[in-house]
């Protein structure tokens, strides 16, 4: 049962409430939203309904229809994100966990560790305890094997995920691992599901062999009903008449689970095929259906491993598959970082260094309010955890950043229909300040209403007024309703909630409808998907982990033929692939143009400064922007060793 409280509860009339239901052997959770806060009541219900929309507080009582309680959406409707150290699992990034099936000795895992990590994983995974159907076949190091991974987490910063077998095995998984895998044919061994909810670790459960997903969701429970709320799904193909695949890998779970579930989902293509030539099409395809993440068996040498070698990816094979999902991410509003656990370490030292009282310094700041895109950049870039502060116009995100206020701020610079945004670049201009990254995300827009509203009855739509340039060709169909224009999308979506008014609308991404309770009344109504909008991270001093392969500029030169030419041709020499040449008019000097130059290059590498002397003595005006890491609109370059 869901309780709804009343806006006006006080603190002193909701503990109250808590301890009666406490007093009748409920399990109490209370679930904080951004609307409304509710308290989530576990257990059997032996009263009327009424009797709980009575109590003190309380608006109105709505009884759980599914078995399961805790893991339900209707108990807690916004997505999970699990926390296994530095990584977040179910947000905006995807999240890759790879390592060999069975830990079998230390050099050779620490071999494999450094080369998923190097190609982006985020996660170890490794088998200390193996079940296995034959009682001869390879059964793990048991505590040796912890120990190597224990020895993978301090070498790489690569958090392990290994599996528990039993119960007994409780105290070696607290002190050795930072998740806990409970394996398909344990799936409904719920004496180990109940314990590995009382160690208070993250639980990866696989689904078993031959379970539905709602026995998939009940064993869940159990581990949540412990007080756990840390579990992670994992698809793992499910056993059928098909013969070809070790297993039938269900990616129709994947929609199935976001939709019954608040819980991460993410897919193990390797047990659900069998076969190594298959992994990596079911690992593309995994993501495509909305899975927040992947683990895959890797190994440096499969013909030799103890276990699971024909499933296992060559370390070249991972990374073409990683390279592959970098280019895939954007398209279904993700991210693959290959500076993850670099850049959060990053992040958790600025967060740890702190300020002073009067002038609190935040790691990032951005233009907008949450649930728009330039949060939703801010989020698949920095990650959750780390503290945003919300800016109201482009130029605060600036000001902030040069009074160093903020390490860093984000920023739309250019969409792929509708060109620069100009004001930023004006900025960057104006300030003293570096591009330090770049994020690239696909801009998917929704028109966004009242539950009863229909297109026949709207009047007016509110949204950024470069939003109705993306969405021209929908608009165009409809020319008497009225355009209001707002800060960012997610503003106008909160105003046509605050009017209450059903001839109202907005346009704007699904995080936002989904933020402010709202409905989509129509889906992707953009001129074309292909709709990617580049934001770029700056900064005063603060650098950013990773390679550097792209370069800004802004340069002006002199007004004689050959001019431009003469700074191009200096690209063209070395073998420089030009991206961007965009000209803006020079305030205050009519007729004069600066240049926006962006190049694949690393032009602060000492190797080529040679570069930016020649462009400096063939420019009158020069400013370099930085260099850094490009977005994922192009595949990353190969990573070296």
């Amino acid at each position: 049962m869901i309780l709804v409280l009343s806006l006006s509860i006080t603190q002193e009339e909701k503990e109250k409430l808590k301890e009666t239901l406490r007093s009748e052997d409920y399990l109490v959770r209370e679930i904080i939203g951004v609307e409304e806060t509710i308290i989530g009541v576990v257990g059997k219900i032996r009263r009327d309904i009424s009797y709980y929309e009575a109590l003190p507080g309380v608006a109105k009582a709505i009884p759980i229809s599914k078995p399961y309680k805790l893991v339900s959406r209707e108990l807690h409707p916004a997505p999970s994100i699990i926390k296994i150290g530095d990584v977040a699992i179910g947000g905006d990034r995807l999240v890759v966990i790879a390592g060999p099936c069975g830990v079998e000795d230390r050099q050779r895992t620490l071999d494999i560790a450094r080369a998923v990590r190097r190609s982006g994983a985020v996660l170890f995974r490794g088998g200390a305890f193996k079940p296995r159907t034959s009682p001869y076949s390879f059964q793990g190091l048991g505590e040796e094997g912890l120990k190597i991974l224990q020895e993978v987490r301090e070498e790489t910063g690569l958090g392990v995920v290994t599996e528990m077998t039993a119960p007994g095995q409780a105290d070696l998984m607290v002190k050795y691992v930072d998740a806990v895998q409970i394996g398909a044919r344990n799936m409904q061994n719920f004496e180990l599901l109940k314990c590995a909810g009382r160690i208070g670790k993250p639980v990866l459960l696989k689904r078993g062999l031959s379970a539905t997903i709602e026995e998939w969701l009940m064993s869940a429970e159990y581990i949540l009903s412990e007080g756990n709320d840390q579990v992670i799904l994992c698809e793992r193909g499910i056993r059928t008449f098909e013969p070809y695949t070790r297993n039938t890998l269900d990616l129709t779970a994947v929609p199935v689970v976001k939709k019954l579930t608040h819980l991460p989902i993410i897919v193990d293509p390797s047990h659900a095929t069998g076969l190594r030539e298959k992994v990596s099409p079911m690992a593309r395809a995994a993501i495509a259906a909305g899975a927040d993440g992947l683990i895959i068996e890797v190994h440096t040498e499969p013909d030799k491993a103890l276990s699971d070698g024909p499933q296992s990816l060559y370390p070249d094979q991972f990374e073409q598959l990683m390279r592959d999902l970098y280019v895939i991410a954007p398209v279904v509003g993700k991210q693959l970082d290959y500076t993850y656990l670099d850049k959060a370490m990053m992040m958790r030292r600025l967060r740890d260094q702190g300020s002073t009282a009067e002038t609190p310094a935040v790691p990032a700041a951005y233009s907008g309010v949450p649930g728009s895109f330039t949060h939703k950049a801010c989020l698949q870039f920095f990650g959750p955890d780390v503290p945003f502060r919300a800016c109201s116009s482009f130029r605060e995100v600036f000001d902030l950043v040069d009074r160093e206020e903020a390490t860093f701020g984000i920023l739309p610079l250019e969409n792929s229909l509708t060109g620069s945004i100009h004001e930023n670049y004006d900025l960057l201009l104006e300030y003293d300040l570096k591009i330090a990254g770049e994020v690239t995300l696909r801009i998917k827009h929704n028109l966004i209403g009242h539950e009863n509203a229909t297109l026949n009855g709207i009047q007016r739509i509110y949204s950024h007024p470069q939003i109705f340039r993306q969405c021209k060709e929908f608009l165009e169909q409809h020319p008497a309703w009225d355009l209001v224009a707002c800060q960012d999308t997610a503003t106008s979506v909160s105003r046509v909630k605050e009017n209450h008014d059903p001839t109202e609308a907005a346009i704007a991404g699904d995080e936002a409808a989904r933020l402010y309770g709202m409905v989509v009344l129509k889906e992707g109504i953009e001129m074309s998907p292909r709709n990617f909008t580049r934001f770029v991270v700056i900064s005063k001093k603060g650098t950013l982990p990773g390679l550097k392969n792209k370069t800004s500029l802004i340069y002006s030169v002199s007004d004689r033929p050959g001019s431009l030419f003469e700074t191009l041709r200096v690209f063209a020499e070395h073998h420089i692939n030009l991206v961007k040449l965009e000209s803006r008019p020079i305030h205050d000097r009519p007729w004069e143009y600066l240049f926006y130059v962006d190049v694949e290059v690393d032009m602060s590498d000492e190797s080529n400064r040679h570069l930016l002397d020649q462009l400096r003595a063939k420019t009158e005006y020069f400013k370099f922007l930085g260099s850094y890491q490009k977005g994922a609109a192009a595949l990353p370059a190969a990573r070296k060793e």
